[in-house]
């Protein structure tokens, strides 16, 4: 039985593979980031040892990659289609069975002639069932392609935990931005509500119209409404981040500020190491290659399929004899199938395997052209952001100015409440826009982190 094994197991592994020679498609995209005005004049430098700098950041990402249920289901995933691959794989061995088994029956006086009796029947064989020589290479294409949807869900999972870790990034950013908003709002309706005590004053002596309180009125209303979104905002941020972490987060999480917090720019590289660098895109090359492997399980099913079934063991009608000379028995059954009429299911079996694989390689482009485009978009952000903040920056301290001169001109009685006011409008939305364009800085540079695909924040990513 062991030489009919090693024969049978000899003849599998000489067959031959029908699974197309594999070219990796050329990547549809420049071989430079695009350059201008608009994008940062170098962007090559020292790998980062932290991507991202806030401990407080650090440790609800680290918490996130173990508690996130989502990221928990992807890991599930690889693994079901792990086991999927050690199924397909285990076809290429054949599966060698031992039974045993006994069997007592009565006989009728009927079906005897004479007395009734009782029949006793025991075998033990081990043996092979119905097991394909692989010839054509039908059982190992369809082993290339569960392998290769296998790792193409492993590279899922690391997408996951990618986009995990950048929306972790995202919402705790943009929380701390709407509590940085919420202070902003309560510090302005504190002043208008110390501009409105004083207009109300100068408008019982008389000094002031009834139009310029209602105005004072108006801008402690508006800014009542701010504290309220903002702390509406910030209060959904935090559901949101307690969802994501998969756990709680406390309210009052001590953490760098906005204007202090960093994320390290990393280093675009070129744009040829975005095939090694995105698992999107390592994922869709593998789906590809599972089409691959698909088309030669396809060709494999115009060859003839030859199976075997084959035991060796003993069989007695009594069990103490069961194993004695002269008991042995054995089967050899091989069988032969040749597909020589199927209304062209076959065909179209392998025109769709085809078509699938043309799929892959589209989706495979596409998955290559989105993320140049949003690297590029990334690199833009970078420069342009930098500069839109310092203009931000510089507005801010003209309207602290105007605010801080409107304010002297109305107490001394030289300018009306009107001018006073509205220094007071444009210094809060001009902080406003300050905050907004911090959060837009760094959640750019999160995006454009996403973008090249991770990889630099041992901690988080790891």
């Amino acid at each position: 039985m062991r030489g009919l094994t090693l024969t049978l197991l000899a003849a599998a592994l000489a067959g031959c593979s029908l699974i197309p020679d594999y070219q990796r498609p050329p990547a549809p995209m420049a071989g430079q980031y695009p350059g201008g005005p608009a994008y940062p004049a170098s962007d090559r430098g020292e790998v980062p040892a932290q991507v991202f700098q806030d401990p407080a950041l650090r440790q609800l990402i680290e918490a996130a990659l173990a508690n996130n249920r989502d990221l928990r289901v992807a890991l599930l995933n690889v693994e079901a289609s792990r086991a999927q691959y050690r199924i397909r794989r285990a076809a290429l061995l054949p599966a060698v069975t031992a039974n045993a088994n006994g069997q007592r029956q009565y006989l009728p006086r009927r079906v005897t002639g004479r007395d009734g009796m009782i029949k006793s029947t025991y075998t033990a064989n081990l043996g092979v069932s119905a097991y394909e020589l692989d010839l054509f290479g039908r059982v190992r294409s369809a082993s290339e392609q569960a392998l290769q949807t296998y790792l193409a869900t492993d590279e899922a999972r690391q997408g996951a935990q990618l986009s995990l870790v950048a929306s972790v990034a995202t919402t705790y950013l943009t929380w701390r931005a709407d509590q940085e908003l919420l202070d902003l709002a309560l510090r302005t309706l504190a002043a208008d509500q110390q501009s409105l005590r004083l207009t109300t004053r100068q408008r019982r002596a008389g000094s002031l119209s009834a139009l310029e309180q209602i105005q004072a009125q108006t801008r402690v209303d508006s800014t009542r409404a701010a504290v309220a979104r903002y702390r509406r905002l910030a209060a959904q941020d935090l559901n949101q981040l307690t969802l994501l972490v998969g756990g709680e987060v406390a309210p009052d999480l001590p953490g760098m500020t906005l204007a202090s917090e960093q994320v390290a720019q990393v280093p675009a590289g070129l744009p040829s190491q975005l095939l090694q660098r995105r698992p999107d895109i390592r994922q869709a090359e593998h789906r590809l290659l599972a089409a691959n492997a698909d088309i030669g399980a396809a060709r494999a099913a115009f060859f003839p399929s030859i199976s075997l079934t084959a035991n060796a063991g003993s069989s007695s009608l009594a069990l103490s004899g069961l194993f004695d000379g002269g008991s042995g028995s054995w089967l050899f059954q091989p069988q032969v199938s040749l597909p020589l009429f199927n209304a062209g299911s076959l065909k179209a079996s392998l025109d769709y395997a085809r078509l699938q694989k043309a799929i892959q390689v589209a989706q495979y482009e596409k998955a290559i052209q989105a993320a140049f485009q949003e690297v590029a978009d990334g690199l833009a952000a970078r420069a342009t952001y930098q500069r839109q903040l310092q203009a931000q920056r510089d507005l801010v301290a003209a309207s602290q100015r105007y605010y801080d001169l409107a304010q002297n001109r109305y107490r001394t009685g030289v300018d009306s409440s009107l001018t006073f006011l509205d220094a007071q409008r444009e210094l809060f939305s001009a902080q406003q826009g300050l905050i907004g364009d911090r959060l837009a800085q760094l959640v750019a540079e999160v995006n454009l982190y996403t973008a090249l695909g991770g990889g630099w924040e041992q901690t988080a990513t790891r």
